[in-house]
């Protein structure tokens, strides 16, 4: 049954109340009241000759006003009632004791427009001559449904309606990914409601300018305020927050917490912290308010077309939102969304968070075999364009792959755009908390932790450039394109076994209990980091959680392992910056070699710190220390 409700349809007189109150009163099938009927007769008597009523006079209309409307609301009746409710004092007087039944609907327009109205209005007591001290009075009310009183009369009541329409979801702040994800969800079938915060002169009117840019938008509502955007959504209210992470996220939240009710769902979409993501399920818990964390992978593209998504939190709220997610994802090749149900807490930012140090380090290691083969192989953009074209067609193939064979060739006037961008590369904190969370965790994350100081050495080497004479690079003969592609492929299959084994210490620590296959399924599509051998990983990660025990994979290892140290030795004899090829050559190093290294640290720790050291073979786990 639908809830009772009371439009109050205002605006200044000649505004159309009583036309569009009755014609919206008929749309909805209930009765319309006009306010002007309940006037006394020494009001009317005073606005005929064109005295303006003052605070008193209103007060016993606006007072048998709101007597009608709770005797109506009393019986179980929705109604519409047109008056001018000017002020807000008034507005109060009218909605006294049914405050949550209002529904203020304010007819907008200007002086001019009005004026001519007046002077052609017939039958009507009050003056046209009254209308500037309405104006004077006027205070537009902020959590009503405005309406522009200049569209055609039809127009108006099918925009009233549908904004009286609730909203299967809600989504908050419409930057790139914000609209790209409205966009989507409306192509799905998902009625929304879109809030973006208002900034005079710079954001204004955003949710409506987007909605009637886009044809898909056609069927959502448009809010400013947070009030009335709240009201818009079915309950439980499922809310998408698409907003800056960090302290934006948690300013935001407390303003529209008082707007919501236990059993509604926060989503956060954005690229938030885990621990934060955690803090927030475990303050909202109390207020009765569910909280999902969910990665969302793809760019603007991915959000339009569909992303890969990792929500996590608690179970029940994800079944509230879960078929919504799944609805807008990616597909794999045989047709499942890709978005799962990460698990509990702030896995699902995690995960996301390591999904990003991955691309950290796939884009670091593709840059380095560019530089090499066009710095040292000598090659222009067309011919590594072709080379990284024919590599993507192969086991080799993915997403990053692919858009660099396409950048490389693009130009700007008659030269190569690459060459012409700075080279300076940014990073918004995700590759940094990756870093931090593998020295908490205790696991090695060297290709992704290169990769991310690679972009700061970018963004500081030009106030710290050496000015060391150049040193002629002796003749020194390149590897072969199959060396270079087989050291390439290896120290990809690094930076993977590095980011699942974190992913997989952290499920370990925090008791998450991961689906790290599942969590490949859902990366080969829609994200950053699809790729071919991201599939392959699927059935890799179903017997194993650390590839490096796949059978497979240790003959990739001993087969290839001599052409990423030719790769490695090559690049540094031209002067080459390699990090992340580097970080996976030593890390294997380490993993097969039988030199020693860290023992010697433990025997200096041992030696000024009393630290202690355990003795190979022995396996009773007992500690040593030396009187060095």
């Amino acid at each position: 049954m639908m809830e009772n409700k009371v439009y109050i349809v205002m605006g200044v007189s000649g505004c159309g109340k009583t036309t569009i109150g009755k014609m919206l009163a008929e749309t909805l099938k209930i009765e319309f009241y006009d306010g002007d009927a309940f006037h006394s007769i020494a009001n009317i008597e005073k606005m005929a000759v064109g005295i303006p009523l003052t605070d008193e006079d209103r007060y016993s209309w606006l007072s048998d006003i709101n007597k009608q409307i709770k005797e109506s609301f009393a019986g179980g009746r929705s109604i519409v009632f047109a008056c001018s409710a000017l002020k807000e004092s008034y507005r109060k007087i009218l909605a006294q004791q049914i405050e949550d039944a209002v529904v203020w609907i304010y007819l907008k327009g200007d002086a001019d427009t009005i004026g001519l109205r007046l002077e052609n209005r017939a039958g009507h007591f009050m003056s046209p001559t009254l209308l500037q001290s309405q104006f004077d009075i006027l205070e537009e009310p902020s959590t009503a449904i405005h309406i522009d009183i200049t569209l055609d009369p039809n127009i108006i009541i099918h925009t009233i309606v549908k904004r009286l329409t609730k909203s299967d979801f809600g989504l908050v702040g419409l930057g790139v990914m914000g609209k790209s994800l409205a966009r989507n969800f409306s192509r799905n079938g998902v009625t929304l409601s879109l809030y973006n915060r208002f900034v005079a002169g710079s954001e204004e009117q955003v949710a409506e300018k987007c909605i009637a840019e886009y044809a898909e938008l056609q069927t959502a509502k448009g809010f400013e305020d947070l009030k009335l955007f709240a009201a818009s959504l079915e309950t439980p209210r499922k809310i998408f927050l698409m907003i800056k992470a960090g302290e934006e996220t948690d300013t935001f939240m407390e303003e529209l917490l008082p707007h919501l009710e236990a059993g509604d769902v926060i989503i956060d979409g954005g690229n938030s912290y885990y621990g934060d993501t955690q803090r927030r399920i475990e303050s909202l818990k109390f207020r009765g308010i569910h909280f999902i964390g969910a990665g969302v992978s793809g760019g603007e593209e991915g959000a339009l077309k569909g992303p890969s998504i990792m929500p996590s939190g608690p179970l029940e709220a994800y079944e509230l939102v879960g078929k919504y997610l799944t609805l807008i994802a990616a597909k794999d090749k045989h047709g499942d969304p890709c978005c799962s149900y990460i698990g509990k807490d702030g896995s699902g930012h995690f995960v996301k968070m390591v999904h990003n140090g991955i691309e950290y380090a796939e884009m670091q290691l593709i840059a380095e075999v560019y530089a090499y083969l066009r710095y040292a192989m000598n090659m222009q953009p067309p011919q590594i364009a072709a080379v990284f074209s024919e590599w993507n067609m192969g086991e080799l193939s993915s997403y990053l792959l692919g858009i660099t064979a396409a950048l490389v060739v693009k130009k700007e006037g008659s030269e190569w755009l690459i060459d012409l961008i700075l080279d300076k590369a940014g990073n918004k904190g995700t590759g940094n908390w990756t870093t931090i969370a593998a020295s908490e965790l205790g696991q090695p994350a060297t290709l992704i932790t290169s990769a991310l100081f690679a972009r700061y050495v970018s963004t500081v080497k030009e106030n710290m450039r050496l000015d060391l004479p150049k040193t002629p690079i002796q003749e020194v003969p390149v590897i072969s394109l199959d060396e270079i592609k087989a050291a390439y492929q290896l120290a990809r299959i690094a930076n993977h076994q590095q980011g699942f084994m974190l992913i997989y210490t952290a499920s370990e620590t925090f008791k998450w209990n991961l689906n790290y296959s599942e969590i490949a399924r859902i990366w080969t599509n829609g994200c950053i980091i699809r790729s071919v051998f991201m599939e392959e990983l699927i059935s890799v990660l179903k017997k194993k959680q650390n590839i490096f025990e796949n059978e497979k994979i240790i003959a990739v290892i001993r087969d290839q392992k001599s052409a990423l140290k030719k790769f490695a030795i090559s690049a540094l004899q031209y002067d080459l910056s390699i990090p992340s090829h580097l970080a996976a050559l030593d890390q294997l190093n380490v993993l097969t070699g039988n030199y020693s290294t860290a023992n010697i640290i433990q025997a200096q720790r041992d030696y000024f710190g009393a630290h202690t050291y355990q003795k190979i073979g022995d396996s009773s786990g007992k500690y040593y220390h030396t009187e060095w």
